[in-house]
């Protein structure tokens, strides 16, 4: 059997890296090492680590995967891991060959981005806000409801990921200005819209927040909770939105913090934002991520051809 601790210590050198050269963000880091871990035990029965890999070895791998019954998109980003890897070592001088550089990844479709409709959005938003004003309602029942219609308002209102979300700092809440500064993944920094409705859901949650935990108002976050960070969870958010969105008649399967994101995204395109604002906005580093939206920008050219073309008429 291979040492586990030999490939242990390239694995923790390469995560390294990422966190220290790209400012890997600690998700990004830990989906790695899993990835990474799993590639090393398989080698490790083997009696190898990743400095005697052949691509062959890749190969089982990727097999062993399939017969596991993992998705193609799974598989394939597991394979990427494994190629960082590789690439990191001969980086290093650690091996003089790549063996991933010749390993094609599983074929797989691309599929389209989970969105709402626009119309479905302005449901759910609607729903969010039903009974606030309720005096009736305890006050802590109508604290969390505030909470929840405020997170959905400012996630479509500027297209935040959900880590982003949950981190605002209290700070935002105090501003007036039609922009809000966000640090995305990598320390990239940049600028996200909020409109008038995510204000003012905004202050009428902290407004009550103050009043009922001045404790937890006190503090630096936008959305505190008792948790290991001191903000909200993605995953409390997530189960929050369900529930708004069993209440609005949209299945659990189809909503999520990040299918918001998707249909502020998708929406702005369907309304004429430029592809490279999009990307602006929702922080991609490169413009192909955000290009998975094209097919937002190719019904609307359909559309304009069927409606403008002057044989449109003519066709079957």
């Amino acid at each position: 059997m291979a040492d586990k601790r030999a490939s242990s210590r390239l694995i923790e050198s390469f995560l390294e890296m990422i966190a220290a050269e790209r400012g890997g963000a600690k998700n990004t880091i830990e989906a790695y090492a899993r990835d990474l871990a799993d590639y090393a035990a398989r080698l490790g029965a083997s009696g190898k680590t990743p400095l005697e890999a052949t691509s062959d070895d890749i190969r089982a791998f990727l097999t062993w995967l399939d017969k596991r019954g993992l998705t193609a998109a799974s598989s394939g980003r597991k394979l990427s891991s494994i190629r960082q890897l590789h690439r990191f070592l001969v980086g290093e001088g650690l091996r003089r060959d790549d063996p991933a550089a010749i390993i094609e990844g599983p074929r797989r479709g691309r599929g389209l981005p989970k969105t709402l409709s626009i119309a479905e959005v302005d449901h759910l938003l609607a729903v969010s806000k039903e009974g606030l004003d309720d005096g009736a309602r305890p006050a802590g029942e109508r604290l969390r409801a505030l909470r929840t219609a405020s997170l959905i308002e400012l996630l479509y209102a500027t297209g935040l990921r959900v880590s982003e979300l949950v981190s605002l700092p209290k700070s935002i809440a105090r501003g007036r200005e039609p922009l809000i500064p966000i640090r995305g993944k990598g320390g990239r920094d940049r600028l996200a819209p909020i409109s008038s409705a995510a204000r003012a859901a905004i202050s009428a949650y902290r407004a009550l927040l103050e009043k009922t935990q001045p404790g937890a108002a006190a503090g630096p976050w936008l959305f505190p909770a008792d948790s290991e960070s001191g903000h909200l969870t993605r995953q409390a958010f997530a189960r929050d939105l369900k529930s708004c969105a069993a209440a609005a008649g949209i299945a659990a399967a189809r909503i999520s913090p990040h299918v918001l994101r998707h249909a502020f995204a998708s929406h702005l395109l369907q309304n004429g934002a430029d592809l490279r604002v999009v990307q602006e906005l929702l922080g991609h580093a490169d413009i192909s991520t955000t290009q998975i939206y094209t097919h937002v920008l190719d019904e609307r050219l359909k559309s304009m051809v069927r409606d403008l073309h002057p044989l449109a008429d003519d066709e079957d």
